[in-house]
């Protein structure tokens, strides 16, 4: 079962309001992969529940084939872009965000470095007063 934590989940019936779409709509747009809602226990009769982002998809399904006259192929295939940006933002923000880490790793090291030989008197110097 998803965690609650994740935000609200509704069953199909409330979803298909939300969604201002017919039950049979969404099952539908599951069987094209479309959209995954959860289960609610591990057998596939299980009920669906379908997240706030389920619905938003849905809704963005809708507007496609709406307002820009895309069917549904085309919608499963920018939809599939989508999802490929999402994922590729993902996980560059997580190089990035190793990248940090090992920089400042790094910096740490270069100072700690850096203070060990100003601490260090200088062999290499001349003597005062040859």
């Amino acid at each position: 079962m998803p965690e609650m934590r994740d935000g609200a989940w509704y069953i199909i019936s409330i979803a298909a309001q939300k969604a201002e779409v017919h039950e049979q709509t969404l099952r539908h747009y599951e069987r094209l992969g479309l959209i995954a809602p959860a289960r609610k226990g591990e057998s596939p009769h299980s009920p669906r529940l379908y997240s706030d982002k389920d619905i938003e998809r849905v809704l963005h399904i809708r507007r496609l084939m709406r307002d820009l006259g895309v069917n549904l192929a085309g919608v499963e295939a920018i939809l599939r872009m989508k999802d490929h940006m999402e994922q590729m933002q993902e996980e560059m923000k997580h190089q990035l965000e190793e990248m940090r880490i090992q920089h400042a790793n790094e910096t740490r090291r270069l100072k700690e470095i850096i203070e060990r030989l100003q601490g260090t008197p200088d062999v290499f110097s001349p003597e005062e007063g040859e």
